[in-house]
């Protein structure tokens, strides 16, 4: 990730108000609890220590907190309004002494080896060029049994972007650095993750998206306009447009990731 401590942070207050008028009270990213609920599908979580990297404005973090019984939630993000959001949204709850949040610059994780038993991410890891950094980063905090389970904004291929891609990312005018499913995969199995996974959500976000696009267009927009002017809603149908124009070519594809690090052998 390009960005440094001083820059100016990309998901700001008014990105906040926007994103969470169209996706949910402390949601930055698409689907709601239930799409978190799907991507810890099937795991148990009761009594367990999670990291949330990307945390945004704290609503997924907070979530899996309440609904799957975590003994200690830590949400990290590089932003700091979103960390602030999600102080805020944690102090409101009640959940202060069991989540909380955690704001540092773009660089290691600043947390100890093998601190979580769950590492978690909502399509926050697009933001962050070196994958494998990333995942050796990942594999590190994580204890020994633990598990990785993340969903992720990914293009289909690692070839040069189509011109449609191209427009998509300029529109969103965000540091993604996307790649595809399969280099996630390796650059995880790199750093040491056993029975990878993923999962393809693009046919369920490609219908989601037109969704979204129309409650822009109609519904949503007087009321969204109210919260972050009419510019800015605007240039955001201009944004889903593109976006959608993506998802429908297969280009666009968000995906689900898990891993799990080893127990020692021995």
């Amino acid at each position: 990730m390009v960005e440094t401590a001083e820059a100016a942070p990309e998901y700001d207050d008014t990105a906040i108000r926007f994103l969470e008028a169209l996706w949910g009270e402390g949601y930055l990213s698409p689907g709601g609890p239930e799409e978190v609920d799907r991507v810890v599908e099937g795991l148990d979580l009761a009594g367990c220590t999670l990291l949330d990297i990307g945390c945004g404005a704290g609503g997924v973090t907070l979530h899996l907190a309440k609904k799957y019984g975590l003994a200690h939630a830590t949400g990290f993000d590089v932003e700091g309004p979103v960390v602030e959001a999600a102080r805020r949204r944690a102090e409101a709850r009640g959940l202060a002494r069991r989540v909380v949040f955690v704001q540092a610059p773009p660089g290691p994780l600043p947390f100890a080896d093998a601190s979580f038993d769950v590492v978690f991410s909502k399509d926050a890891l697009l933001h962050v060029p070196n994958k494998d950094f990333l995942f050796a980063e990942i594999f590190r905090v994580l204890k020994p049994g633990g598990v990785f389970a993340a969903s992720n904004w990914m293009i289909a291929h690692d070839g040069e972007p189509s011109r449609e891609m191209k427009a998509y990312v300029a529109a969103e005018g965000l540091s993604f650095a996307m790649a595809s499913p399969a280099r996630y995969a390796a650059a995880m199995r790199r750093a040491g993750f056993a029975d990878v996974e993923t999962r393809d959500r693009n046919p369920w976000y490609r219908e989601v998206a037109r969704g979204e696009l129309a409650r822009l267009k109609g519904p949503l927009r007087d009321t969204v306009a109210a919260a972050v002017g009419a510019a800015y809603v605007e240039k955001n149908i201009s944004t889903w447009e593109a976006m959608q124009t993506v998802l429908d070519s297969g280009e666009h594809r968000p995906t689900h990731l898990r891993g799990w690090k080893p127990e020692p052998i021995g």
